[in-house]
């Protein structure tokens, strides 16, 4: 199979252009600027000139994205991530369409449905930032052009995903254990899903070859929810360090972060943001991905 991978430099686009090669499929790796073995095609917007990337591609895989940013300054924070995540998607979308290819996989985000709680198949969405809204909007649009022309999109929603090279808020807080300070973080009974890279880079190989992925929203995890506490634990055992964990009541740490203005990031360390992989169809592709890793 011939896969254009966008964003192939990034976190989990480099991982996934190493594996898909791997696994011996042709890959065209998307990056902003030109490198060795990828196609520059600048910045992603509405206007974006995809005609070489995907000649003879039989499919997508879009990671490319304006990525969350805690604290996002901009005024016009929406129309920022709906140009980036939003138009740029469903241009390259529709000339993969006019290119003719198959299949269109979407590395969307959990935030899509919201900010925190416990979401399956059957949860509305109602995300709450200008980063959830922009993936959202994402989905919608590749489902109606799906519906319009017969691409098959295939869209992941993601959870906090963590790995060899791993940025943002998992990064950060691989700083702070690797400090040994004490932290007040030793009642939090709270519940998160993770995604393992090589797990994400494994699935989204099996959606590019597996026909009942098409026209699917999945919401993938390594399937064993963890709490900050045992978080910061398994962090601090992988690095072989110490960590001294006390405990403090989640919600006096809460009403401290009001008072200094951080209480949203507080609520996402605290907060639950868990997905439900057990509906009848996610088993059954889960099932099917275990086969696959066996074979």
């Amino acid at each position: 199979m011939k896969v254009l991978v966008t964003g192939a430099n990034g976190f989990v686009g480099s991982a996934l252009v190493e594996h898909l090669r791997a696994q011996g499929h042709y890959v065209v790796a998307a990056t902003r600027g030109q490198t060795k073995n990828s196609v520059a095609v600048g910045v992603l917007t509405s206007a974006t000139d995809w005609t070489l990337a995907l000649r003879g591609c039989d499919a997508v895989v879009h990671t490319a994205a304006r990525v969350h940013q805690m604290k996002e300054q901009a005024a016009d924070a929406d129309a920022l991530y709906r140009e980036t995540n939003v138009e740029a998607t469903l241009n390259l979308a529709r000339q993969a369409v006019v290119a003719g290819v198959r299949r269109f996989v979407f590395l969307s985000s959990i935030k899509a449905m919201g900010e925190a709680g416990r979401f399956s198949e059957a949860t509305p969405c109602r995300p709450e930032d200008a980063y959830g809204r922009s993936k959202r909007e994402a989905e919608q649009a590749l489902q109606t052009l799906a519906a319009e022309t017969g691409l098959e999109v295939v869209i992941l929603r993601l959870p906090l995903i963590y790995g060899a090279g791993v940025k943002g808020n998992f990064r950060s807080l691989m700083g702070i254990v690797n400090k040994g300070l004490p932290l007040p973080l030793g009642a939090v009974r709270n519940v998160r899903s993770l995604l393992y890279l090589g797990n994400l880079v494994d699935l989204v190989a099996l959606c590019l070859a597996q026909p009942a992925a098409a026209g699917r929203v999945w919401l993938p995890s390594d399937g064993a929810d963890v709490s900050t506490t045992q978080l910061i634990r398994a962090i601090a055992k992988a690095m072989g360090r110490n960590v001294s964990l006390f405990p403090v009541p989640p919600s006096l740490m809460l009403l401290a972060a009001g008072f200094i203005g951080k209480r949203p990031a507080a609520a996402r360390l605290f907060g639950d943001l868990s997905v439900d992989s057990s509906t009848p169809p996610v088993r059954a592709a889960l099932r099917d991905w275990r086969e696959h890793r066996k074979s």
